[in-house]
Parts: structure tokens; sequence; C-alpha cells
């Protein structure tokens, strides 16, 4: 550990507002991201151990601003952002195996700038976030079914926020704006 900074391979993409998840297998997957021209679908993998970037499947829908999470089987799950202004409630799931992204069911709200939390029991916690509207509502997602269902809603509406998963399996949500407020509040979810 020497407290410094090193360049390593570049992407070959631009990319911002996109979401980043490490595989169990060290990998790191970049998924969508915003562009001049609107959001892209394309995905990209790094490997740690050679610093090389490689394109791999291209997501089914553009999307910006979404989440990505890595769950307990190893699938990435992506869920929501937006394209070119239009809010999504899709979701797809990543197969590092195959390298293809495969549609699951889509979310109850259309939802970008918010979070994803992988429970303990597996389940997905979307929490937040804003589709024209700030909202509270909260979802989980259940890897076994590919189906989403509403659970108990935040007492304030936020995004841009953040999820914490605490020892104890509950999530710690902080800060975040709401109709241009910045907010100093936090919230804990228990599933």
């Amino acid at each position: 550990s020497t407290g410094v900074w090193r360049s390593t391979g570049s992407m070959n993409s631009i990319r911002y507002g996109h979401a980043a998840s490490v595989l169990s297998n060290g990998a790191v997957l970049v998924s969508g991201c915003q562009s001049g021209s609107g959001a892209i679908s394309s995905t990209e993998l790094y490997d740690p151990s050679t610093g090389v970037w490689m394109f791999t499947g291209s997501m089914n829908n553009a999307r910006s601003w979404h989440t990505a999470s890595v769950l307990s089987n190893g699938m990435v799950l992506v869920s929501g952002g937006s394209n070119s202004g239009v809010y999504l409630n899709s979701a797809e799931l990543y197969d590092p195996s195959t390298r293809v992204w495969m549609s699951t069911g889509s979310m109850n709200s259309t939802r970008a700038f918010h979070t994803a939390s992988v429970l303990s029991n597996g389940m997905v916690l979307v929490s937040g976030g804003s589709n024209g509207v700030y909202l509270n509502s909260a979802e989980l997602y259940d890897p076994s079914t590919g189906v989403w269902m509403s659970t108990g809603s935040m007492n304030n509406a936020r995004y841009r926020h953040t999820a914490s998963i605490l020892s104890n399996g509950t999530v710690l949500v902080s800060g975040g704006q709401n109709s241009g407020d910045y907010l100093n509040s936090t919230e804990l979810y228990d599933p």
C-alpha cells in the first residue's frame, strides 16, 4: 500500500451516469451511460489482472442513472434509469458466464437516481429516486421469481441519496435532494 494513484487502461467509451459492479470473478462490469445523444446500452468488462477493458453484451435497453446490483447467484440486476429524459421501470439481468443480458420483471414505478441494496435474504431493495416527481416509494425484487413488490415508503421523498446495509441487516438511507433542497435527514429500513 503506497497511497499513490496510478493510471490503468481506459474504457472504450466515454461514460458518465453509468453503474459499476464487481463480479464474483473480480472483473468489473460497467453498464450504460449518458452521452451527448442520450443514453447508451453498451457495457464493458475490466480485467484487474491486465488493466484491459473489453466490450461485453449490450443491455436490451439504453439507460443512464440506473443501479446495478450483484445478486447472490452472481448475476447482475440493472434497474430503472432514464433514456433521453424518459424514465424507465424496466430491469434486466447480466449473466457473467454467458455475457448475455436478459429481461426480467419491471419495477412498479419508473425511476432514476435511486438506490438499490441487496439484502441478506437475497432480495433487492430499491428506494426513492425521481421520475419527474421526487419519490419516497420503495420496492423489493425477488430474484427467484423475477417479480417486484411494493414495500414501505420512506418518510421523505429523496433522490441522489445513499443506501448502506448495516451489520444488523437494516438499510440506512441518508441525504439526497428533494425539490431542490439538499437533505441531511436519514432513515432506517427494517426488512
